[in-house]
C-alpha cells in the first residue's frame, strides 16, 4: 500500500513536470522602437525573459530601423488587426512619445478581451531588478505606489541594523584586533582610513574603512584601475573578502547607515553626480547601507557609466524597500563575504585631476581625501 502512494506521488510529479514543460510561452506584443523597446527586444531573444516569447514589434517605422531577427507587425494605426492576427498574451507600450500616437481604443479593447497590457518600464524593471532611468518620466515615479513605506517597516529594519552591528562588534572585537596589528605591520600609515561621504537626506558623516592601500604623497585617481600598484598584502586580502569594510559596523550603530541601503558616495562626488546621474538625488531619501542591491548585483564601479548602471539598481531598491528585499540582499552578500567574490572596489585617493590614462571614460570623476 505504501508503495502504490509513493509511486502515485512519484508519477504526479513527473506529469506535472511534463505539463509545465509543454505549456506554451506567453507571446508578447511590443509597442515601439524606442531605445527602452530595443533593449526589451535584446531581452527576450536572449532567453532573459522565461517562458515569454516575442510575438512581433509594433511602430511606424521602416523594418531596417527594427533590431534584427525582430520582425515588424505592422504600424500603430492597425495595432487593432495585428493584434487580432498575432494574439499576443501581453502587450507591452514602449513608445518614446505617446502623445496623440498610443492607439487607446485597440489597447482597451484588447485588455477587456485578458490581454495584459504592461508599460515598458515595467516590463524591463520585473525582468531585470533594475529601473531604466534614461527611459523614465517623473510621472512613473510620482505616480508609484511602491515608493510608499510604512514608518513601522523603516523602524523595524533600522532597528534590526542597530542590534545586529552592537552585537557583531562585541563578537568580532578580537578580529579587529588582529587586523589592525596586521595592517601597521604590513605598511606604515594609520589602521583605519576615514572619508567625508553623503548620507541620509543629504548629510555629511565620516565612513571608516580598514586602511588596504600604501599612503602617497602623490594626487592619485580613486579608481580601482590607476592604484592597483598601491594596494598592500594585507589589503588586497582584506579587499577579497570585504573585510575593510568592518568598521563601518560603527556607522551603523551610530545611526548613519543601515545594513543594507545604497553604498554613499564621496562628499567630492556628489555634485557630479546630482549632474551627470538622472534621479541620483533620490539615493539621499533612505539610509545609505553596508551593503546593497546595487552592490549585489553588480559590485564596485569604476566610472561615471557603471555609477549610473548601479543607480538603477539603487532606484529598484529604494522603489521596492522592504525587510524581504533587505534579507535577500544579506542573503547574497553572506556568500560574497565567505568565498571572496565581487572583490574589486574603488580607490580612494587625494584630490587631485585624474591621470590621462584614466580620464578618456570618466574625465569629470573628481578626486577624493586620503589613501586607505
Amino acid at each position: 500500500m505504501t508503495m502504490t502512494v509513493a509511486s502515485l506521488v512519484v508519477l504526479l510529479l513527473v506529469w506535472s513536470s511534463v505539463i509545465r514543460r509543454l505549456r506554451s510561452a506567453e507571446r508578447v506584443l511590443i509597442v515601439g522602437t524606442s531605445e527602452l523597446a530595443r533593449q526589451l527586444v535584446e531581452k527576450f531573444a536572449g532567453g532573459a525573459a522565461g517562458r515569454q516569447r516575442l510575438a512581433g514589434v509594433v511602430d511606424d517605422l521602416d523594418e531596417r530601423d527594427v533590431l534584427n531577427a525582430t520582425r515588424l507587425a505592422g504600424p500603430l494605426a492597425r495595432l487593432g488587426a495585428v493584434i487580432t492576427d498575432l494574439c499576443p498574451d501581453r502587450i507591452v507600450v514602449a513608445l518614446a512619445d505617446r502623445r496623440g500616437r498610443l492607439p487607446m481604443s485597440a489597447l482597451l479593447e484588447a485588455r477587456v478581451r485578458g490581454v495584459v497590457v504592461e508599460d515598458g518600464v515595467e516590463c524591463y524593471e520585473r525582468l531585470t531588478g533594475k529601473i531604466p532611468i534614461e527611459s523614465l518620466a517623473p510621472g512613473h515615479l510620482v505616480s508609484s505606489r511602491e515608493f510608499r513605506k510604512s514608518h513601522l517597516d523603516l523602524a523595524f529594519g533600522h532597528a534590526l541594523s542597530l542590534v545586529v552591528s552592537a552585537a557583531a562588534l562585541v563578537a568580532l572585537a578580537p578580529l579587529f584586533a588582529v587586523i589592525a596589528v596586521l595592517i601597521r605591520l604590513d605598511s606604515p600609515g594609520p589602521v583605519l582610513f576615514v572619508q567625508d561621504r553623503i548620507g541620509w537626506r543629504g548629510r555629511r558623516f565620516r565612513l571608516f574603512k580598514f586602511r588596504t592601500m600604501r599612503p602617497s604623497s602623490e594626487p592619485r585617481s580613486e579608481w580601482a584601475r590607476d592604484n592597483e600598484h598601491r594596494v598592500t598584502r594585507i589589503g588586497r586580502w582584506l579587499r577579497k573578502y570585504r573585510l575593510d569594510e568592518l568598521p563601518q559596523l560603527i556607522n551603523v550603530v551610530r545611526g548613519e547607515l543601515n545594513l543594507v541601503g545604497p553604498r554613499p558616495h564621496p562628499v567630492c562626488n556628489f555634485e557630479l553626480f546630482v549632474r551627470g546621474i538622472p534621479y541620483y538625488s533620490l539615493r539621499s531619501v533612505v539610509r545609505p547601507g553596508l551593503t546593497g542591491w546595487a552592490q549585489v548585483c553588480q559590485g564596485y564601479a569604476n566610472g561615471l557609466e557603471e555609477e549610473t548602471e548601479k543607480m538603477r539598481y539603487d532606484l529598484y531598491y529604494i522603489k521596492h524597500k522592504s525587510v524581504w528585499l533587505d534579507l535577500r540582499i544579506l542573503s547574497r552578500t553572506i556568500p560574497m563575504v565567505l568565498f571572496g567574490s565581487g572583490s574589486e572596489a574603488p580607490m580612494d585617493a587625494k584630490a587631485a585631476k585624474r591621470p590621462a590614462s584614466a580620464a578618456a571614460s570618466s574625465p569629470s570623476i573628481a578626486r577624493v581625501g586620503i589613501a586607505h
